[in-house]
């Protein structure tokens, strides 16, 4: 009889516990939000995150000219394409807003420039390019980031992360060169550490990854032999961002999967 009343017992508290613990949602379709994928690591990053069947907001400055993340829209329904100039912050926040009741699982800060090599020329400096690459690396990143936050929170995975460059690693700096591009990405270094740490306690993960020397045109006129193809750089980058949590919130990764130094 004992055993049986013990029996019993066990039945009721595990059911008790199922019925506490919450269903999961099969309905749930995980959201990556990418900025600049018109080419790119943008557009490698919304063709793979498509293929692995998640829903993909697509952002691009000029969507009309945009021909391959058309097509690529075209062929699967799960990628949506907004047109969104991110240095435009009233931009940011009506798409922002457009997208209040969408959970955003990863949204990348992919967006950059490089503002060229000649506008760099120290004692050529054009100013007026530092502050549109300024406005693209750094300021837009951050706005992002603050805007699409309540999405984010709602999401199941909580991740943010932003494409940086060794370029802004003053520690691996061994020579001058490129004054506007080192200066934007080091700035979104220190931002991104930051955000890490302002947003540990709610559960999000934020990371900084490199991509190496792509073929795009972020780095036109170096030599074909220098350059990774971007689907090959985005699937490593890929590994970085799944391997993302709360606990290595604030890292700079490389491509390899190692920590790059500030």
């Amino acid at each position: 009889m004992a055993a049986a009343i013990l029996s019993v017992a066990v039945m009721v508290l595990t059911n008790l516990a199922n019925a506490a613990e919450p269903a999961a949602d099969s309905s749930y379709l995980p959201t990556v939000l990418v900025t600049g994928s018109d080419k790119g690591l943008g557009l490698e990053f919304v063709r793979q995150y498509a293929d692995r069947g998640m829903r993909v907001i697509a952002t691009a400055r000029n969507p009309a000219a945009a021909v391959e993340l058309n097509a690529l829209a075209a062929a699967n329904p799960q990628v949506i394409i907004e047109k969104l100039d991110v240095t435009d912050n009233a931009a940011i926040d009506a798409l922002a807003t457009k997208y209040a009741d969408t959970p955003i699982d990863l949204l990348i800060n992919n967006a950059g420039i490089s503002g060229g090599m000649q506008s760099q020329a120290f004692g050529k400096l054009d100013y007026e390019v530092f502050n549109g690459v300024l406005r693209v690396n750094t300021i837009a990143p951050l706005k992002m980031s603050e805007a699409f936050l309540p999405s984010v929170l709602a999401s199941h995975d909580k991740r943010i992360v932003a494409v940086s460059s060794t370029e802004g690693s003053i520690g691996m700096v061994k020579s001058a060169r490129l004054y506007f591009m080192r200066a934007s990405k080091a700035a979104l270094n220190m931002e991104m550490r930051n955000l890490a740490f302002q947003l540990k306690s709610k559960g999000v993960a934020v990371g900084l990854v490199n991509p190496g020397l792509v073929d795009t045109d972020f780095v036109k006129g170096l030599p074909k032999s220098m350059l990774r193809p971007a689907s090959e750089a985005v699937r490593d980058l890929m590994r970085n961002i799944d391997g993302m949590t709360v606990d290595n919130s604030g890292s700079f990764w490389n491509y390899d999967g190692t920590i790059l130094p500030w």
